[in-house]
């Protein structure tokens, strides 16, 4: 994928940048695979916002992604590769040997007419699925299950892709993009190779009614609220946050607090955290 810049014939558009989309191959999605996704704009059932900057946007279909890859030993060929609006990967539309057709995470060098396949079996290859033990060390993945047939749960965003570091006993160790090194258990599923659209993460925005066609709405600072609203608000001109750090809306400490829980279960299978700790 690249980064396609504009003519800059308006202020907003001069460093505005976008994908030119040269990885879709296919541009109508599959009807069969579609379900309706309702917008609730951070509301829940009373009607109250509980997610704030959410409303508005482009309506959208949900494509329904198969996760578990579990139709073992059928080899399924490639029809093309499409652009997924509720994700920033790309997707790619497979069909299997007896007529079923599903949706998958595409991965960088799939392309139409290559075949993938699901199981121990599988060959070591770009968009095969298969579980870790059955994988070499040193191997990159995504799409990795935490819980053997839950389906895939970790790196599943553009361009992401973890390392399969160590196999021992029950357990495989996986370096994760952010760094942090996990113990997985050794028959979860991942599918082999590097996810698609790795320059996502290089486009420019450009102006702010982009941002609203992807229904998020503005965010206000606290500094510039009355006091009742926002901790940070108040004071005559710019004046600081007045407290030991920063805050929510709620009073509650933001920006570096940790929010896990000390005694979360999942603890012991963190090898090395993000930050290059072990975990106490």
């Amino acid at each position: 994928m690249g980064i396609k810049t504009y003519k800059p014939y308006t202020p907003s558009r001069r460093n505005m940048t976008g994908s030119d989309f040269s990885e879709i191959t296919k541009k109508t999605p599959e009807k069969s695979l579609l379900a309706p996704l309702k917008k609730h704009s951070g509301r829940n059932n009373q009607g109250r916002i509980t997610v704030r900057h959410h409303g508005g946007g482009e309506r959208r279909h949900y494509r329904i992604i198969d996760f578990k890859r579990r139709k073992d030993g059928i080899p399924a060929k490639v029809l093309g590769i499409e652009y997924d609006p509720n994700r920033t990967a790309n997707i790619a539309l497979i069909c299997y040997a007896d007529g079923q057709k599903s949706y998958i995470l595409a991965p960088e060098g799939l392309t139409d007419g290559m075949t993938v396949v699901n199981g121990p079996e599988a060959e070591i290859r770009v968009g095969n699925c298969l579980p870790l033990e059955n994988v070499p060390v040193g191997t990159m993945v995504h799409n990795i299950e935490l819980y053997p047939g839950k389906g895939g749960q970790m790196v599943r965003s553009a361009g992401n892709s973890a390392q399969l570091m160590a196999k021992e006993g029950k357990y495989a160790t996986l370096r994760l993009p952010s760094g942090e090194m996990r113990m997985v258990p050794i028959n979860c599923r991942a599918t082999i190779g590097r996810l698609g659209n790795a320059d996502h993460n290089l486009i420019k925005i450009g102006k702010a009614g982009r941002k609203r066609h992807m229904g998020i709405r503005p965010t206000v600072r606290g500094s510039v609220m009355n006091p009742n609203d926002h901790p940070h608000g108040g004071g005559e001109g710019k004046a600081p946050i007045g407290r030991p750090g920063p805050c929510t809306p709620w009073g509650k400490p933001a920006l570096g607090y940790k929010t896990r829980k000390k005694h979360k279960k999942s603890n012991k299978l963190i090898v090395r955290r993000r930050d290059g700790r072990g975990l106490k």
